[in-house]
């Protein structure tokens, strides 16, 4: 069988490059000017990027956008595995549950946000009734109580998605490998350790990947949940280029912010391909 031709993936490459690639040097040009949104943008060689490393609040904002990655990968890759490769299996009503899991994965970030602001809200919410599990109550007040919603927000929200990816994953691996090891006298536990695990190691690669892009472009959720407070405690990068260009009117300070966000979560995803040795895998079906 010949590989298909360079016509068939031409739409793709042509919205690709108008939606993405395109937009990323428009960024990347503004970047390096002044701009308010009005006017012609002005050259303003390498000041935006001066100031920014210069500002205390962008290091900061850097460095929480990062923990709220490692947080995620670090809470929804365990959960979403063993969901997965309970949702691969044969048990009774597995399908039903399978799917009223799934239901956080059908609304949008802006929904979801709101719900949980409305639950966990200090007055009026879950917290308000329960004083002797939540304290005061006000699970914004602080950096670490904001840190944990927005960790439990995004891992009740996309999860489901991880979950798809090693549910798939785990329906792949050959039954013959099982059969071979319960004739060997492994029980379940030591299947899924010398078996499952690492028949999932691409499909762990692929998700923390995804992870790491999704959990250093998050924007919507702090915007509703925390507005970055309290004060700049969970003010991410994303948050912050919002706030610098459509707040202050700094499109090119935001832009550059919004270029560095690429550069690193491109870097870190590089990294893990690398040191994954992902890039060195190849498929049963290479070729066809």
């Amino acid at each position: 069988m010949t590989r298909p031709g360079f016509a068939w993936a031409l739409p793709a490459t042509v919205f690709f490059v108008l939606f993405a690639i395109v937009p990323l040097v428009l960024v990347a040009v503004l970047s390096f000017t002044r701009w308010n949104g009005l006017g012609s943008p002005e050259f303003a060689g390498f000041d935006n990027w001066n100031r920014l490393f210069d500002d205390p609040v962008m290091v900061k904002s850097l460095w929480l956008s990062l923990l709220l990655t490692l947080l995620g990968v670090a809470v929804q890759t365990p959960i979403s595995i063993l969901l997965g490769v309970w949702a691969a299996g044969h048990q009774r009503n597995r399908a039903v549950l399978s799917a009223i899991y799934f239901v956080p994965l059908l609304l949008s970030a802006t929904a979801v946000s709101v719900l949980w602001r409305a639950l966990l809200d200090p007055n009026f919410g879950v917290p308000a009734e329960a004083e002797w599990l939540f304290g005061d109550g006000n699970l914004f007040g602080s950096q670490t109580g904001a840190i944990g919603v927005l960790v439990l927000v995004g891992a009740w929200q996309f999860t489901p998605f991880h979950t798809l990816i090693y549910q798939g994953a785990a329906r792949a691996v050959p039954p013959v490998l099982y059969q071979a090891a319960a004739i060997d006298g492994a029980g379940t536990v030591r299947q899924f350790f010398h078996i499952t695990l690492p028949q999932l190691r691409n499909a762990v690669i692929t998700s923390v990947i995804l992870m790491v892009v999704g959990g250093l472009t998050t924007f919507d959720t702090v915007l509703i949940l925390t507005q970055g407070g309290p004060g700049t405690d969970t003010t991410i990068s994303a948050y912050y280029m919002y706030q610098k260009a459509f707040k202050g009117f700094d499109f090119g300070t935001g832009s550059a912010v919004a270029l560095l966000l690429v550069l690193v979560a491109t870097a870190i995803s590089l990294a893990v391909v690398r040191l994954s040795g992902y890039d060195r895998m190849r498929s049963t079906s290479e070729g066809l």
